[in-house]
């Protein structure tokens, strides 16, 4: 047992009963590696390495890695990874598609009543000992059947949005960077916007499932966001860089759009002020994939991840991981 795996927090116990079974493994305190320094210091020790979306594994810290055969980053995301210095130096890299998307699309439908239905302002009012009477004006929201549902990144998630909402009778339309097969768009009876302008203009919901990236940093800014209807939900629950939260602040304020549902935000773990004041704007602390089995599943993908790399597989072998 002369491997050691780093898990940078407490995660699932069975995953780390699994890793246990054949490595030395050490879990990090909540927030320890939430800098380079700490990771820097104490990955040269390590041969795996289990981190977390909010851990930042640089160039430096891969570089600190010399026994580094592998990362298995704890999240379908990647974007706190430096995939291109890990492959320069032949560490694997992996995450965990796919077993979020269940968990993710109920979340996402989830916010996406929260806000319209103003479910968290009529919960304030009550506790606050407003309520004395039924109201026949009292918080009137908006059914989500019969409205139009506009989804930025048609990936597994997206998918899982759409067939949702479908059922829930919403009409969708959807901006990728490239079309679903003819029949996705039939099953879900889905529309192609060829630009994030013309989904915007014309959705009373817009749902966000696109990795962070270059392109899509600010994706949403005071451009799209001016083209939205007054009514309009933002929801969020990809990156949140995607949005640009002092634009998205000002409409929120101003009442250009109807309101937002971000689980995300731009500087995680903390919040825009404007946004902490907005009306008819839900916030959750990034917990869209937070269902025990979801997170035991996506410990469970890495930790093979891990296992496979250490005992030699060829990355063929390995399906999550992350291709040069």
């Amino acid at each position: 047992m002369s491997e050691r795996v780093l898990v940078t927090e407490p995660i699932i116990p069975e995953v780390i009963e699994k890793l246990e079974n054949q490595y030395q493994v050490d879990v990090g305190k909540s927030g320890t590696y939430d800098n380079e320094e700490a990771l820097i210091n104490d990955i040269p020790a390590y041969d795996a390495l289990l981190p977390m979306l909010s851990n930042p594994i640089s160039e430096d810290v891969i570089t600190a890695g010399t026994n580094l055969k592998v990362i298995a980053n704890h999240a379908v995301g990647y974007n706190n990874i430096n995939v291109k210095a890990a492959i320069k130096e032949d560490i694997a890299v992996a995450n965990t598609p796919g077993v979020l998307t269940d968990s993710c699309a109920e979340f996402t439908i989830g916010l996406m009543l929260a806000v319209s239905r103003r479910l968290f302002d009529a919960q304030e009012y009550l506790l606050d000992g407003k309520f004395e009477n039924w109201e026949p004006l009292g918080f009137l929201g908006t059914e989500l059947n019969g409205n139009t549902l506009g989804i930025i990144g048609m990936g597994r998630i997206g998918t899982g949005v759409a067939r949702r909402a479908k059922a829930l009778g919403m009409n969708i339309c959807y901006h990728n960077r490239s079309r679903v097969s003819p029949e996705i768009e039939q099953e879900l009876n889905a529309s192609y916007c060829s630009s994030i302008k013309e989904l915007a203009s014309q959705s009373n919901f817009i749902s966000l499932h696109c990795p962070l990236t270059d392109d899509t940093h600010h994706l949403i800014d005071h451009e799209i966001l001016d083209v939205m209807n007054s009514n309009t939900i933002l929801i969020n629950t990809s990156r949140g860089p995607v949005v640009d939260e002092e634009a998205l602040a000002h409409a929120l304020h101003n009442k250009t759009i109807g309101g937002a549902g971000l689980d995300v935000f731009e500087d995680e773990p903390k919040l825009h002020p404007k946004l902490k004041t907005a009306p008819n704007c839900v916030l959750t602390p990034h917990i869209a994939s937070a269902s025990y089995q979801t997170r035991k599943d996506i410990g469970l993908l890495a930790a093979d991840a891990i296992i496979g790399i250490l005992e030699g597989k060829s990355h063929s072998e390995i399906p999550n991981l992350i291709q040069p």
